[in-house]
């Protein structure tokens, strides 16, 4: 399997699924593909890149066998999204211990902020080509 554009976010996170959506609405190109962290294959790449299999505070991005967690994830995401979205890549340079500081204080809150379902999101029929199984 090509490992190239590929997100991996926390499933049950209504945070997450909304940046899934957001990412999906945006990549006209269709270069992202996504699984949920608590999927079969999530937990292959975790464990892939030894990464904990049950600490689901992390988005990862995985681009050319390379994995990028938290907010450099992101961003690379939005250095990939292009147009308007390639500028917040800026960001980059802002040692990563600052970024991921910030970034840990939204994830440890993510589900009192934004709230949490019972189950993964679940993609219409158009979408379902865009998640790994």
């Amino acid at each position: 399997m090509m490992e190239n554009n590929i997100i991996l976010f926390d499933g049950v996170c209504n945070l997450c699924s909304g940046v899934v959506k957001f990412i999906i609405q945006r990549d006209k190109k269709k270069i992202f593909q996504f699984a949920s962290l608590q999927s079969e294959i999530g937990q292959h790449f975790l464990k892939k890149f030894n990464l904990s299999t049950n600490d689901f505070n992390s988005f990862i991005f995985i681009d050319n066998e390379k994995h990028y967690i938290k907010s450099t994830a992101a961003l690379k995401v939005c250095q990939k999204l292009g147009r308007f979205w390639y500028i917040l890549y800026l960001f980059i340079i802002v040692p990563p211990f600052i970024r991921h500081f910030f970034y840990d204080i939204i994830a440890q809150n993510r589900y009192r902020l934004f709230g949490k379902t019972d189950s993964c999101l679940m993609p219409s029929q158009e979408l379902k080509e865009r998640f790994l199984k």
